[in-house]
């Protein structure tokens, strides 16, 4: 649900292990891209353009039916942005077992043949070429992108499982995460990024109490905005270079949550001119309506689960290639340029009025009380109305009708 944020060199693997341990949760994407250049948004390719409206729209990767990759530095970045290191012979043997995974998955559960090439003869690195047609035959290209997405699943599986098994505590991965973004944001400012503003939070108690006594699901599982960031940039052209530069950096775009996009500040024809993407899906994957945000309230809003390595967190000797080294964590992303920032802080827009008509509905929610149908309560008086007077001598004893009374509890 949205709503306002409270103010607040190409090396070794060893050198790269290095930075793993000082950089924190995403410190492989950024050893490996550390001196990448970003492209300006007239350069983007189309597979970008797909990422940015997968993001936009809040739609799954499941549902793609082909990649757009064009490069084996591509494929490194993907494998990077999910918490790999192509580079290390550990991430290698786990990319395999997930792989291997995958494949019995799709023989001996759906039936689905898999290229022998696919399935284990061509280096792993090749396969997102393969999905996307740059390398192999169509049927290869078909088969290659079938097993990416039942690896994408079963890595989040497996991660999900690894991080009940671990003695970790939240407020540890969430500073891992922190550090992590903090030095990508600091890197971007002093490049000359657009960003003006960046902010995160950590979901207070009493806000998380609030929030589960608004929904409806009751489960602190499906508060998926624990871990915030916020970023205000300075115009709101430079929102989508701002996007894009983020899922090159730091969000995979497979693990955008999807269905949990609120979009109210791009107009995603603004990417047709790349080409119209034939993966854009029918299925209106649009979140819930925060009723508490204001009518005016304007913003780029996403869930995206981040793979956070804990080989640098816990002993080793509890990570195997069963279950990997990557445990996920949500977080929340707002995304606003400076002249909304400045309009969703007026009014009924402000963060002020949004806690206030959250509190009025918890208040609401705490208060209510059994109460009948209106026809019935209705009927009920029509009836007294019509009861006649009592005999002046009869006296009423006040308590002859006490089981029969609702009283209305109020705030006193």
């Amino acid at each position: 649900m949205t709503e306002p944020l409270e103010p607040p060199p190409s090396g070794t693997a060893t050198l790269e292990a290095e930075l793993s341990r000082k950089l924190g949760a995403f410190s492989v994407s950024e050893a490996l891209r550390r001196a990448e250049p970003e492209p300006e948004v007239a350069g983007l390719g189309l597979q970008d353009a797909n990422e940015l409206r997968l993001l936009l729209r809040g739609e799954s990767v499941v549902d793609w039916h082909r990649l757009d990759f064009e490069t084996e530095a591509d494929s490194r970045r993907l494998l990077a942005l999910n918490g790999f290191d192509w580079a290390d012979a550990g991430d290698r043997a786990r990319i395999e077992t997930l792989r291997g995974n995958a494949v019995d998955y799709l023989h001996n559960v759906l039936k689905f043949h898999v290229d022998e090439h696919v399935a284990q003869g061509a280096p792993f690195i090749e396969l997102p070429l393969m999905a996307s047609g740059t390398l192999g035959t169509h049927k290869q290209q078909r088969g290659a992108c079938v097993l990416l997405k039942v690896m994408h699943i079963l890595h989040h599986l497996d991660a999900r499982e690894l991080r009940t098994q671990l003695a970790l505590a939240d407020s540890e991965l969430f500073e891992s995460v922190e550090h992590s973004a903090l030095e990508i944001f600091d890197q971007l400012r002093a490049s000359g990024a657009p960003v003006v503003e960046f902010q995160w939070s950590r979901k207070t108690r009493g806000s998380l109490l609030t929030k589960m006594l608004i929904k409806r699901e009751t489960s602190a599982a499906r508060v998926f905005d624990r871990l915030r960031f916020r970023l205000i940039v300075k115009h709101q052209e430079d929102l989508v270079p701002t996007l894009h530069t983020m899922l090159r950096k730091l969000i995979p775009f497979n693990y955008v949550v999807p269905g949990q996009t609120v979009n109210t500040l791009v107009d995603l024809h603004e990417l047709e001119s790349l080409g119209p993407s034939p993966l854009t899906t029918d299925e209106g994957r649009l979140p819930d309506a925060n009723e508490f945000s204001g009518a005016n309230f304007r913003v780029i809003n996403f869930i995206a689960d981040l793979p956070v390595r804990v080989d640098g967190l816990v002993e080793r000797s509890l990570l195997d290639n069963a279950r990997g080294n990557v445990v996920f964590v949500l977080a929340e992303f707002q995304l606003i340029d400076r002249s909304t920032a400045r309009a969703n802080e007026e009014g009924e827009s402000s963060h002020v009025a949004y806690k206030t008509r959250q509190h009025a509905r918890v208040r609401e929610r705490l208060l209510r009380v059994p109460s009948e149908p209106k026809a019935k309560a209705s009927k009920k008086r029509r009836a007294r109305e019509a009861e006649p007077e009592p005999e002046p001598e009869a006296r009423v004893n006040p308590h002859a009708d006490l089981r029969g009374r609702v009283v209305q509890a109020d705030e006193s």
